[in-house]
């Protein structure tokens, strides 16, 4: 038996690729197929099943072009329904791989069709379970993303706490629990760092799985839930109708604009994604641009703040275009209309085109901007403001920022922060797009305002 776990750290997403002899299983693969295929092809394995643990809302699943490149299998657990060929399995129903056996686990809660798979071994030993977006490490699913008029998020919440109390808490504490996603992913609240852990493990340590009536875990589980970005359901009807190829999306971004593209573009609707790294940007960017660096949670911010309805235009260092197209597609945004380079090479290509700046200061500067009239911007998540904040600063998350712009006065002078500089110069970059002048980053964000004992 061999297990690897395939982790994307853009998407906080892990993929699984289970082999026994010389048969595989992938379950919950990401939309850029290639690692699986030379996973495949490296350890001279045939794709026998395509499992997914449910429609994931927070990106693209590569299961379809998985299935047309290998021709296995894509198997979805009971409720599910789809416009393509799958199997959709029974609970309790058993698939095999080689020597082991994978048993489904109907687990509704999250979604209705959200499905574990159990895996046995040959002496028909509980080995691992892996529980999708059902059972997290020292979390669980968030049961508010399938709501309907005749299914409240409370409803999906109970059928959570039927799951976990009468079918994954029942498995043997030995049991190594397989997740979906880890820290940072907006499928769950508080989800650790850690990418594996075991069902006993869980039963003590994870806060939704103590002891307490369904009632209170109800009230537990939805309390201080985030809104969830409009793009997941976009999401998810692109994961269950079907969608274009990679290459195809591709093919039709992949389009260098000079300077008067870009001007067509723009004056068409298109807006500018500039992935530069802060640093970068803030030197000159073109007047409007949305700055959302290509590091760390860089799809999921994109998908939190612009609308995947809209026509984007990429700005990006040279050679990484390719890398910035595909990994928007990962999160169903595929309306890329060309890309351009502002380094010091090709910036004189736009020579006609004015150029902005974003300044930034040292957080020793701050009281001398204060004394200035300028007002502090905090646009960290709220439970970071626990670990303190700027005196008299106003708190809105970044998430939240381009709908309540109407809190923050066009007039007025502001000082933007966030932990340490990244999300605050995408709040710099959103202010100026609407109008905000007089804005400022500071460097560091609140870790270094702490290091320097402000």
């Amino acid at each position: 038996m061999y297990i690897k776990q395939i982790y994307t750290s853009c998407l906080a997403q892990a993929s699984y690729y289970i082999e026994s002899n010389n048969e595989a299983i992938i379950i919950d693969p990401i939309r850029d197929f290639e690692p699986y295929m030379e996973l495949l092809q490296d350890r001279n394995a045939t794709l026998k099943y395509i499992f997914e643990t449910h429609f994931h809302a927070d990106f693209v699943s590569g299961h379809l072009e998985l299935a047309k490149l290998t021709n296995a299998e894509i198997v979805f657990g009971p409720n599910a329904t789809t416009t393509y060929q799958c199997i959709i399995a029974s609970n309790g129903q058993e698939f095999s791989l080689g020597d082991l056996i994978f048993k489904v686990l109907h687990t509704p809660g999250h979604t209705m069709e959200s499905t574990c798979y159990l895996l046995l071994s040959n002496q028909n030993k509980e080995e691992a379970v892996f529980t999708g977006d059902t059972l997290f490490i020292g979390e669980v699913g968030r049961p508010d993303l399938a709501v309907n008029p005749k299914l409240t998020r409370q409803d999906l919440a109970g059928h959570l706490y039927d799951s976990l109390h009468n079918v994954l808490m029942n498995l043997p504490d030995h049991t190594i629990v397989y997740p979906a996603h880890g820290a940072g992913s907006a499928c769950g609240k508080n989800i650790s760092s850690d990418r594996q852990s075991t069902i006993g493990k869980q039963k003590q340590y994870n806060y939704a799985l103590q002891k307490m009536t369904k009632k209170e875990f109800v009230s537990i589980v939805l309390d201080g839930i985030s809104d969830a970005p409009d793009y997941f359901s976009h999401d998810v009807k692109m994961n269950r109708e079907g969608y274009r190829t990679v290459v195809t999306v591709l093919e039709k971004s992949l389009q260098k604009l000079d300077a008067k593209d870009l001007i067509a573009k723009l004056k068409g609707g298109a807006i500018i994604l500039d992935v530069r790294m802060p640093n970068d940007f803030e030197k000159g960017f073109i007047p409007g641009s949305i700055n959302i660096g290509k590091t760390g949670m860089f799809a999921p911010w994109v998908g939190a703040l612009i609308p995947h309805n809209i026509e984007l235009i990429i700005v990006c260092a040279i050679d990484e275009e390719r890398e910035i197209i595909s990994r928007l597609a990962r999160i169903g945004y595929e309306k890329v209309v060309g890309y351009l380079h502002l380094d010091s090479k090709e910036k004189d290509l736009f020579n006609n085109i004015s150029f902005d700046i974003v300044k930034s200061i040292n957080p020793s500067e701050i009281d001398e901007y204060k004394n200035n009239n300028f007002k502090i911007l905090d646009v960290r998540k709220i439970p970071e403001l626990e670990l303190g904040f700027v005196d008299d600063s106003v708190h809105i998350p970044l998430s939240q920022l381009h709908l309540n712009l109407s809190k923050l006065n066009n007039n007025d002078k502001y000082l933007v922060y966030c932990a340490g500089g990244y999300r605050s110069m995408i709040a710099c970059s959103i202010l100026k797009s609407k109008g905000y002048q007089n804005v400022i980053n500071i460097y560091g964000g609140f870790t270094a305002i702490m290091q320097n004992a402000y």
